[in-house]
């Protein structure tokens, strides 16, 4: 009996899950629409009900005094913060990346640890370290050192919960690049600092940069660990989402809807830096890739 030829296999591949043209508009169309409900329409409602009564309104809002002093505030913490914690980033990933010593994954884990902490809680905490009855509170009654309820317990809760954000872009690239080039940089006689200016911080400069950005937007933006060791003093520890909430409670949407504006700005031009900032990386790799 002859044997039968086995059948060609078929030349058109085989449809994937959503390729079919009704799925994929349904997937498409569905996405769209809870993107418009949740991301969309929020900002909208923001500027919409900030401009509600006008651009003098608008302006006079944010012209208020309290306002500006939040404003103010917030822009000073930013400054102080984020070059922290730029430091802190690149000590902390090279640590990681380029030194194996017994306790790295721990360290990996404390650095990481602020994600896993509601900012609440990390307020509470630093309560009883620096409050008046907290750890430290008696010593520093006695020096009359003030930070819980001042502006410095703000600096303090701020570093705390953006600490992994620079780090956390850094670590795995740093990791997949490895330590050749730092070694090859050591046999030709270039010190530490040298090796990190010329070597690895032109490396990894773009994560440096959108690790910069997200730290930048999280410390203007916090309000949960803020809340709790700045005692919402109107006009002297008053960040910018602390004078929102404050704004909306005295009945004035208008002020409120303003300042949120301002941390909405904030947001999109930290998008904006993230998309250009992938695009340029995603670039430069091409032709480095090229060029080999």
């Amino acid at each position: 009996m002859a044997r039968q030829p086995l059948p060609e296999p078929s030349a058109r591949p085989r449809q994937r899950v959503g390729d079919g043209p009704r799925a994929r508009a349904v997937i498409i169309g569905g996405v769209l629409a809870l993107a418009a409900l949740v991301l969309v329409a929020p900002l909208v409602a923001i500027f919409t009900e900030a401009f509600r009564h006008g651009a003098g309104a608008y302006l006079a809002a944010l012209a208020a005094p309290d306002t500006r002093y939040a404003v103010y505030l917030t822009l000073i913490t930013a400054l102080v913060v984020v070059p922290i914690n730029i430091g802190f980033g690149i000590a902390a990933a090279w640590t990681i990346a380029k030194f194996s010593f017994p306790g790295r994954n721990l360290l990996l884990a404390l650095v990481e640890l602020p994600f896993s902490i509601s900012p609440i809680i990390a307020g509470v905490a630093y309560l009883f370290v620096y409050g008046a009855q907290g750890l430290l509170g008696p010593f520093l009654e006695a020096h009359d050192i003030k930070i819980m309820f001042a502006v410095p317990g703000i600096m303090l809760a701020s570093l705390f919960v953006t600490a992994p954000f620079v780090a956390r872009e850094l670590v795995p690239l740093m990791l997949a690049q490895g330590t050749e080039e730092e070694e090859a940089a050591v046999t030709l006689g270039a010190g530490g600092w040298r090796i990190l200016r010329l070597v690895t911080l032109p490396n990894v400069r773009f994560a440096l940069l959108y690790g910069a950005a997200l730290c930048n937007a999280r410390v203007m933006g916090e309000f949960g660990a803020v809340s709790i060791v700045s005692g919402n003093i109107r006009g002297q520890t008053n960040t910018m989402p602390l004078q929102i909430e404050l704004l909306y409670q005295d009945n004035n949407a208008i002020g409120a809807f303003a300042v949120a504006t301002l941390l909405t700005l904030v947001a999109l031009v930290t998008l904006i830096a993230k998309v250009i900032i992938e695009r340029i990386d995603a670039a430069r790799a091409r032709t480095t890739g090229a060029g080999h």
